[in-house]
């Protein structure tokens, strides 16, 4: 893996773009009523993948959004990735089924480890494991609860079952526009071996400069929102610097 990508993220609350302040959803703000057409316009700026979040399907425990997922999954050209409520085999089947590329489990993969380890054997490179911590530790059910499984030793767990690739979200910063923990980022990359994609922080050129430089040490990209929606970095400059 030599390559760095930025992955343009979408969370989807009642239809619509939103960002919540550190997963919480009386902190929203609404950055646009379609999501369909936020997805277009960073396939046109040269998106080499859109991250989409099912923010209702997170709390519901299923998936909320599909339609739209679906209707974004076939507009554009560029391969989607979906996280949010996915706890099922017949989830993963039906939302891999809408033209998504790749899916992410995240509270299934503390609470069910034998459905993770079916998915994985089945669908492997098609799996993301969202590793979302709290000083270290996973949390879960859209980060209302902190399990007592450390982040590393689930990836490091996970990776012999045959996940390559683990979306890391440092809670604290996420929505903060304070930066990633890059050293958390790289240590997961390496006790793990696998590709892992940063997510959460991501407030400024710097913040991805640095992601950037642990490529060769298994960094493999990162997850920008905020960032993109208010300005502060923008697609088209990111993707020629990293």
């Amino acid at each position: 893996m030599s390559s760095f990508t930025i992955y343009p993220a979408i969370d989807i609350r009642g239809g619509k773009c939103v960002r919540l302040i550190q997963g919480d959803y009386n902190q929203e703000t609404v950055y646009n009523e379609n999501p369909l057409e936020v997805a277009k316009a960073w396939a046109e700026q040269g998106a080499k993948w859109i991250h989409l979040v099912d923010l209702d399907g997170a709390k519901a425990g299923k998936p909320v959004n599909d339609q739209l997922i679906a209707s974004i999954a076939q507009a554009v050209q560029v391969p989607v990735q979906v996280g949010g409520g996915i706890r099922t085999q017949a989830d993963v089947d039906y939302v891999l089924s809408l033209g998504v590329s790749r899916l992410i489990l995240g509270t299934a993969a503390i609470e069910d480890r034998d459905f993770v380890r079916s998915v994985l054997k089945k669908h492997g490179e098609k799996i993301a494991i969202g590793l979302d911590a709290r000083d270290g530790f996973v949390a879960t059910r859209g980060w209302l609860e902190t399990s007592q499984v450390k982040a590393t030793d689930l990836a490091v767990e996970l990776a012999a079952e045959g996940a390559r690739t683990f979306i890391f979200t440092d809670i604290s910063r996420d929505g903060m526009m304070e930066g990633p923990n890059v050293e958390a980022i790289v240590a997961l990359a390496k006790v793990s071996g696998q590709e892992v994609i940063a997510s959460g922080g991501v407030s400024q050129y710097s913040d991805l400069q640095r992601l950037a430089e642990h490529v060769s040490e298994g960094v493999g990209g990162a997850i920008v929102g905020k960032a993109l929606y208010t300005g502060s970095i923008k697609l088209i400059e990111a993707q020629a610097l990293v």
